[in-house]
């Protein structure tokens, strides 16, 4: 890993989405994209509303036609965090859309048409100063840049990018974002580290197509994990085929690993085996479950046997070790109780209502 790699984040542009910043060594934001209609506005709002509790702190929507376009200015009434358009063919949509007020536009500059209509874009977004972000995905890498590196590759995508980059650039605008996706996580990976360096945009990085939850979960960390690990990144998408809620808490996880975010419960949990007296995995899923409604920066432990629950739990802020249908209930290192089964959720409850 080189010094400029590692430095990358910090030397990023600065960039404003509505009333964040991201770039220049600002904390990495966690990004998501409504799944519902973006013109039923109050199906939208409810979910975007469940995507900020849940720690979203940039939320893209689809803009497919002018009533979706027009449909921001109330769902930006009603929300409290930054609004990215999305924009694919129509430069019209792209141009109502900032009208209505996106905090910023997605577009793939190459896919919107003649350079008169991109120019008409860069010129709206100048004239409102809105950032622009311009995404190329693997998926729709130009022919001839398929052609010229034998195939979808991270040196081609790259080039797409920065050529679309260059576009905007001539046109006397650099307010931008840039990011480059693959499904292919290791051609994603590379195509990041080609990427820092010869740019000082931006980059908002994730797993394009990564899959359900499961499989989506394992591309996106090890993913993520190797892009951001080496300075690259500042706002960041884990791409999931299910709820977007469950992106942002991968997301959070994924960046709390990293040391790149604090803040929110940490739970560690065994993977039981014969020795286990308790009934571990259930409780495990609830506590982590629980775990969500608190904002403390702690970590708790879930152990099921005596073997090496003690140690691990003590090493936590808060612990459980488990017994024969019982368990020690220790915080800070010291055994406060021993606690029945049934009533070990209650007991972990009430030491967080009353965590100090």
């Amino acid at each position: 890993m080189s010094e400029n790699k590692t430095l990358y984040r910090e030397r990023t542009k600065v960039i404003q989405i509505g009333d964040r910043r991201i770039g220049g060594g600002n904390p990495v934001l966690i990004q998501s994209m409504t799944n519902t209609r973006t013109e039923d506005v109050q199906a939208t709002v409810a979910q975007i509303l469940e995507l900020e509790r849940a720690g979203c702190e940039i939320i893209r929507c689809t803009v497919p036609n002018i009533e979706a376009a027009a449909a921001i200015s109330e769902i930006k009434k009603q929300i409290h965090i930054p609004l990215v358009a999305d924009i694919h063919f129509d430069y019209k949509m792209a141009i109502a859309a900032m009208e209505n007020g996106a905090d910023k536009i997605r577009i793939n500059p190459g896919n919107i048409g003649s350079l008169e209509r991109v120019r008409a874009v860069v010129d709206a977004a100048r004239e409102r100063d809105i950032p622009i972000r311009v995404g190329v995905n693997s998926g729709s890498l130009e022919k001839h840049l398929i052609e010229k590196y034998g195939g979808v590759t991270a040196l081609g995508i790259v080039e797409s990018a920065l050529d679309k980059v260059h576009i905007i650039e001539d046109l006397g605008y650099d307010n931008m974002v840039i990011s480059i996706k693959s499904s292919d996580v290791l051609m994603c990976v590379k195509a990041h580290e080609l990427l820092a360096g010869k740019t000082d945009y931006p980059l908002h990085v994730g797993i394009t197509e990564a899959g359900t939850v499961q499989s989506g979960n394992i591309k996106s960390a090890i993913g993520l994990g190797l892009i951001l690990n080496q300075g690259i990144g500042d706002t960041v998408r884990v791409s999931l085929t299910g709820n977007p809620v469950e992106e942002i808490k991968s997301a959070r996880l994924i960046l709390r690993t990293l040391g790149l975010r604090k803040g929110g419960i940490e739970v560690v949990s065994c993977p039981t085996c014969g020795r286990t007296q308790i009934n571990l995995i259930d409780l495990a899923s609830k506590v982590e479950k629980l775990a969500e409604d608190y904002p403390l920066d702690i970590k708790v432990a879930v152990m099921g046997c005596v073997v090496n629950g003690p140690g691990e739990a003590r090493e936590a802020d808060l612990g459980i070790a488990g017994g024969i249908g019982e368990g020690l209930l220790i915080k800070k290192g010291e055994i406060i109780r021993k606690v029945p089964e049934a009533d070990l959720l209650l007991a972990l409850k009430e030491e967080l209502d009353n965590w100090n």
